[in-house]
């Protein structure tokens, strides 16, 4: 659709470019499709490691997959750099598998903006560490901003 649009748009500041990436980490903690998939354009490209998509169609579905696997998940994002219409960011997640062992997903994306605001490119390269139950910093009722990470964590 020609009128879809999300705010704030490019050319990015350091503010703008730090709401980009705190709504979307709300979004993708709600685990909503309908609201996620509407962050994207009708025609975006990812690369989320070795998958490539492209559509919101592809995305819904790769999304719908992976929160039926990834029980328990709660996302951080941290705005990473940016230009005029990109974003880059580094992010930890926190999930448990069918099994009940808890992971921790640490990666980079590169975001690119189309001029309305929506995200027309998302490439994502990350890895998944096994961690234990005490290990986890994402735990229920602890808001995700609160949880200090510093590079020992690393």
């Amino acid at each position: 659709m020609a009128t879809e649009s999300k705010p704030p748009f490019p050319p990015f500041t350091r503010e703008t470019a730090q709401h980009k990436v705190k709504t979307a980490q709300a979004a993708w903690n709600s685990k909503d499709l309908e609201l996620v998939q509407y962050a994207y354009t009708p025609d975006s490209i990812w690369r989320n490691r070795d998958t490539f998509l492209q559509g919101r169609e592809q995305i819904v579905e790769f999304l719908r997959k992976k929160w039926a696997k990834e029980q328990g998940y709660r996302l951080r994002k941290e705005l990473f750099a940016f230009t005029d219409d990109k974003i880059a960011v580094q992010f930890w997640y926190e999930w448990h598998d069918e099994t009940g062992q808890w992971w921790r997903t640490y990666g980079l994306e590169d975001w690119t903006f189309a001029k309305n605001g929506l995200m027309r490119k998302r490439q994502m390269s990350g890895n998944d560490v096994k961690i234990t139950e005490e290990e986890r910093w994402f735990k229920e009722g602890v808001d995700v901003d609160a949880v200090e990470i510093s590079e020992r964590h690393w």
